[in-house]
């Protein structure tokens, strides 16, 4: 049993952006492409394949239910039906070799620390950051795009 959650956005959510074409929240319109880019699929935590998979854009706030203050920015999904990954499988294999930033989060939107992860090793720094009790969550950020990939809880 892993002592962290891996949250995926809610499947509920992208059916919602798949059937409408619309961003949740604040109705923009969702624009879907041929992936020129890994991703990942903030649902199913795979990356994309260059090339070959549709992904579809639009903006999302991670703080939506959690927190009053928002930080909107864009996200992708696979356009096509994924499923959910499973918040207790761990820190996703196909993300590993792709650098991080993990931004832990105390109550109130306050970040408590940002560390920058290029070599693998984010599971490490993850339980490093979540020894502090301040820390409410962890969300994981493409290093060079800057956009949210998750967010980590721990478990239970």
């Amino acid at each position: 049993m892993n002592s962290i959650r891996m949250v995926a956005i809610p499947t509920s959510l992208v059916e919602k952006i798949r059937a409408t074409g619309k961003s949740p929240g604040y109705g923009h319109p969702a624009y879907t492409e041929i992936a020129t880019g890994y991703g990942p699929c903030r649902h199913c935590l795979r990356t994309f394949i260059v090339g070959e998979d549709k992904r579809t854009l639009f903006t999302y706030d991670p703080f939506h239910g959690l927190e009053s203050i928002p930080l909107p920015g864009p996200i992708f999904i696979h356009s096509e039906s994924c499923r959910r990954y499973p918040e207790d499988s761990g820190y996703p294999e196909q993300m590993r070799r792709y650098p991080a930033t993990l931004a832990a989060y105390a109550r109130g939107r306050r970040v408590v620390a940002e560390v920058l992860v290029e070599d693998g090793t984010q599971v490490a720094a993850i339980h490093k950051l979540l020894e502090s009790p301040e820390v409410a969550d962890i969300h994981v950020s493409d290093k060079t795009a800057g956009c949210y990939d998750f967010r980590i809880e721990r478990a239970g």
